[in-house]
């Protein structure tokens, strides 16, 4: 029973990474992979934002969403990402009012509302931050397909969190309309939800 329990554990290690490499290496856009694997993104999800409201999938209805997962004590990866969000939200000019950037925490131990509050607001005032208990991260991130894990020093008790990261661009509707990978630049984020706004030629 041992043995069966152990090799469909491996199996079930190797199908989710097989997932990614499909979104990794197949030629296009992510988010064109995601589509043709059949693989569902995003998802219902409660959390409470960087003032301790408490905010569900449904509080951003009728707006587009740019989300992404990382943490406040991460040094380099995130900031980057989330200045990408902004300098592109930012070239949006007024079509900028249909977006929310969201941030999402992979770390609700250390990140309070209060810590997210004082973190957000160095890239854009408009950007959400979402923490919650560890419970509500982990669904979170499972209906995003986000994958993160607390990794530990052996010669000390801090820790840094290993995470996924992409881009995730929900339409009004909460569906997942693109999926970017690290690294995209300001300009094409812009254009990519430019593409899909009202009114776009």
């Amino acid at each position: 029973m041992l043995r069966i329990f152990r090799w469909t554990a491996i199996g079930l290690a190797a199908a989710l990474i097989a997932g990614w490499a499909v979104l990794w290496l197949r030629p296009g856009s992510v988010s064109e992979a995601v589509r043709s694997a059949g693989m569902q993104v995003g998802g219902p999800f409660s959390l409470l934002d960087q003032s301790g409201n408490p905010v569900t999938d449904a509080s951003f209805r009728g707006r587009w969403m740019l989300v992404y997962f990382g943490y406040t004590s991460c040094p380099d990866i995130c900031p980057t990402e989330l200045q990408t969000i902004s300098t592109a939200i930012e070239s949006l000019g007024k079509q900028a009012t249909q977006v929310v950037p969201v941030f999402i925490t992979v770390d609700p131990e250390r990140d309070t509302p209060a810590h997210l509050a004082e973190y957000v607001k160095l890239f854009d005032d408009r950007l959400v931050g979402l923490t919650g208990t560890p419970q509500q991260i982990a669904a979170v991130a499972r209906a995003y397909r986000v994958y993160y894990a607390k990794v530990t020093s052996k010669d000390s008790a801090a820790y840094f969190m290993d995470h996924s990261s992409f881009i995730y661009l929900m339409g009004p509707d909460g569906t997942s309309r693109a999926v970017l990978r690290q690294g995209i630049s300001p300009p094409d984020l812009a254009e990519t939800i430019r593409r899909r706004l009202p009114g776009a030629g």
